[in-house]
């Protein structure tokens, strides 16, 4: 007699039938969304922005495809790793613009935009490029370059500020920080408060604070014949 054809459901990895529902493929989802986050966040922070996707979704534990279908360009997938931290920057120059001491506010915004460059290679590059899926990056980027004008002016017109200082000076500053990201993190961290040290040296018409210490650094981190 020919086998009868079985009435009982697809049994799942395990031995459970699978008896999965809309909701827990939701969920399954949201788990492989954090997953695949969490995993990128890592990767960008360890190698940068430019680590293969592939190695992210080994990473999370998850197939290419399902990557893709959380997030479907490299773009996409920086931009929601890195939109914590950009946020966290909209805030802190909120907190800067809302702050009476215009020094006070321009020094607590850049010690934070510069610990979370230095820090993470991934952010670093991601803070300093266009990807508008994290936020507006046009207007973001303008609204940023009018409450650092703002900020120093202010800082100009109280004579904490020297009148040549300008919103350059603070993209420089930004650029060469941002070659710290790599770095091991006690390293990075002690150069970054240096260098925003020798900004606010040169920017203040007084400056009275004494200087971090120097980060274990030579010249071979430049170039290696050196």
């Amino acid at each position: 007699m020919p086998a009868q054809p079985s009435h009982e459901p697809p049994q799942r990895a395990g031995g459970r039938a699978d008896d999965t529902g809309p909701a827990e493929r939701r969920a399954d989802a949201r788990l492989n969304r954090a997953r695949i986050l969490q995993a990128a966040q890592d990767a960008f922070a360890d190698k940068g922005i430019d680590v293969p996707l592939t190695a992210v979704a080994r990473r999370a534990g998850v197939g290419a495809a399902t990557l893709y279908r959380h997030f479907p360009t490299r773009a996409a997938l920086v931009s929601a790793a890195f939109a914590e931290q950009l946020s966290v920057c909209v805030a802190v120059l909120d907190e800067a613009l809302d702050d009476p001491d215009p020094l006070r506010g321009l020094r607590n915004l850049l010690e934070q935009v510069c610990a979370m460059q230095a820090t993470d290679r991934g952010f670093a590059a991601a803070f300093m490029e266009h990807f508008p899926d994290a936020l507006d990056y046009d207007q973001e980027s303008a609204r940023a370059e009018d409450g650092l004008a703002l900020l120093i002016e202010r800082g100009k017109r109280t004579g904490q500020l020297r009148d040549d200082v300008a919103t350059a000076d603070v993209t420089l500053l930004l650029l060469a920080n941002r070659g710290l990201a790599g770095q091991p993190e006690d390293t990075a961290l002690a150069a970054s408060r240096r260098l925003l040290a020798h900004f606010f040296r040169s920017a203040q018409t007084r400056y009275t604070s004494p200087m971090p210490p120097p980060p274990h650094l030579g010249l071979h981190k430049v170039h290696p014949h050196f």
